[in-house]
């Protein structure tokens, strides 16, 4: 797979193990940025990663930020993507399996990197299974695109 990441300042450094991880995993890295410890917005790297999803230019990303939470809340906005906070294997395995969530955030204040490592790995190896969990996710895309219509968050 092709895989973006994205963090701010306050992730840098984990982003950076996270792309040598994602590497050794055997699949292709798109980075977008941030390029250092210099401080950056995280909703523009969060737009970013997300737009490249919607338009099919990578596979799935990976966005960190101090919490998670920001780059979660920028990378939803964009019609089309779901993405899942997680800081354990097993809700980073359920985003996929059950939400088909294209994008996994995580905080890089809130866990250390070898917990994050194995995170990523349980997301990069989950594959969503449809079935129930179909039903539910075309329920969440059929009424965003309902909302799309007007309503204004």
């Amino acid at each position: 797979m092709k895989i973006g990441l994205g963090a701010d300042h306050n992730a840098f450094d984990m982003k950076e193990d996270i792309k040598k991880l994602v590497i050794e995993l055997g699949h292709e890295v798109e980075d977008y940025g941030c390029y250092s410890c210099e401080e950056v917005d995280y909703p523009d790297v969060a737009f970013e990663v997300g737009s490249a999803i919607v338009d099919n230019k990578i596979d799935r990303g990976i966005l960190v930020c101090g919490t998670g939470i920001g780059v979660a809340i920028a990378a939803g906005k964009i019609p089309g993507i779901r993405a899942a906070l997680c800081h354990d294997t097993y809700s980073a395995e359920r985003a996929q399996k059950s939400n088909n969530a294209q994008i996994l955030t995580m905080g890089a204040k809130i866990i250390g990197i070898e917990v994050a490592k194995q995170v990523v790995k349980a997301y990069l190896e989950s594959e969503f299974s449809g079935g129930n969990s179909g039903r539910k996710v075309q329920k969440i895309i059929d009424k965003e695109q309902e909302f799309l219509g007007g309503v204004k968050s």
